[in-house]
């Protein structure tokens, strides 16, 4: 049996160019991993230092009790936001630098060591880096496998990079449960806004991975061949969290797609839920099953308003822009909140742009400043421009970002700054 702590960081953002939700949400990775470590005999304590508010002294205090063989630290805050996670490794560093004694092993998982293992490693100075999705390797680690594929470490010769990134089957996925002071603590309701919430909050995934590769999205080394869960699985675990006092769930797959047992089986569950999709691949029967099911909340990626913008960041979407703006007002017709994201390309005017974002007001429907594009290791953008992330990817991205750009989006609260100011020092 081996002792395995799955740490989550407490994440703070000043500084960074962080697009994503600042608020708590569940460590989908974390849970996973600590279901298959149990399941397989061994020992774990999940520390979510976010949603718990624990200083790094608590955490080391709950080690010091526990006494495990291996401290894994994730990089980025939850499944929901490893393709668009924090560049900079401060907050993971903070841990790993003070935690070094903490085990025999300390392990980083996320997608900083998924595209970039060997600047990981070594910023980081832990003994092993997880390349891809996390819940597998973890277990192999665990049962004391040696040369694990998947992973980055140290031995006498210097930097090891053993194999590339891997996946998790995650089709047989079973029901997540958890603790009920987590889930009283997670009053937030992500990317809901129609309604004040009054219970608690939580993330399910039912699909992983995207049958998509547009530009800018960076899951080429982690989460990015598509599967789905069983129908059957998901409501048991959407059931759970019912008993639990959850009033709305969010869906972190990467791409919500239509998928008719699923919303009929949600229908008679009484919960209010948000999806992240595509509107092209949404038709008006499917809308309607959409509000019904309890939908409240859909992110839906436009990017562009121009042919020549979608098919630059390889969108592959067949509708018309006049199209997509009918469709997400007809989807606005069954679900109260509707928002097209879009990403600021070089193809759209801007006056365009607006004329478009009022139109759409207008109608219901919100659509954000346009998204300065940050080129994440791991994208197709990023190798577009440099090729293959090497070891000072993650600082050539940024330093390209902020000299591009002279104004950010409504989305970012501060001008970020450099990944050098933000990140710690590394010690010898």
């Amino acid at each position: 049996m081996t002792r395995v702590a799955l740490i989550n960081p407490d994440w703070r953002y000043d500084g960074s160019i962080y697009f994503g939700c600042r608020s708590p949400h569940l460590p989908l990775e974390l849970g996973i991993s600590q279901q298959m470590l149990e399941q397989a005999g061994h020992k774990t304590l999940l520390l979510d230092a976010h949603m718990f508010g624990l200083a790094i002294s608590d955490v080391a205090a709950e080690l010091r009790s526990f006494k495990p063989d291996i401290v894994v630290i994730t990089t980025a805050p939850t499944y929901l936001f490893w393709r668009c996670a924090p560049p900079e490794l401060r907050i993971p560093q903070q841990l790993t630098f003070a935690l070094r004694d903490a085990a025999p092993m300390l392990v980083a998982v996320g997608p900083h060591g998924s595209s970039t293992p060997r600047a990981a490693l070594t910023k980081l100075q832990v003994d092993c880096v997880v390349m891809g999705e996390c819940e597998t390797t973890l277990l192999r680690l665990a049962n004391g496998e040696k040369q694990v594929a998947g992973t980055c470490y140290r031995d006498r010769t210097g930097i090891r990079v053993n194999g590339g990134p891997q996946a998790a089957a995650f089709v047989d996925q079973p029901p997540l449960q958890w603790p009920d002071e987590m889930i009283r603590r997670h009053k937030h309701h992500h990317h809901r806004f129609e309604a004040t919430p009054v219970g608690p909050g939580a993330e399910v995934e039912a699909s992983r991975g995207c049958p998509y590769s547009c530009t800018f999205c960076a899951k080429d080394n982690f989460r990015n061949g598509y599967r789905k869960r069983p129908v059957a699985a998901i409501l048991q675990e959407v059931d759970q969290l019912r008993r639990q006092g959850v009033e709305y769930i969010y869906f972190i797959d990467e791409i919500f797609l239509p998928n008719t047992e699923l919303l009929n089986g949600l229908i008679s569950r009484g919960l209010l839920f948000g999806v992240q999709t595509r509107i092209d691949l949404w038709k008006p029967q499917m809308l309607e099953l959409l509000g019904r099911a309890g939908c409240v909340s859909i992110e839906a990626g436009v990017e562009s308003l121009t042919p020549e913008g979608r098919e630059s960041l390889a969108k592959k979407c067949r509708m018309t822009t006049d199209q997509l703006a009918d469709r997400l007002m007809m989807a606005r017709r069954h679900v109260p909140f509707v928002q097209a994201n879009l990403i600021e390309v070089a193809e759209d005017d801007d006056i365009a742009v607006q004329r478009w974002r009022d139109k759409m007001r207008a109608a219901g429907v919100w659509a954000n400043d346009p998204v300065p594009l940050y080129p994440y290791p791991g994208s197709p953008d990023y190798r577009k421009l440099w090729g293959e992330p090497d070891d000072h990817a993650w600082e050539r991205a940024h330093d390209y970002y902020l000299g591009l750009f002279d104004r950010f989006s409504d989305v970012q609260e501060q001008r970020p700054v450099p990944l050098r100011q933000l990140e710690l020092e590394v010690r010898p």
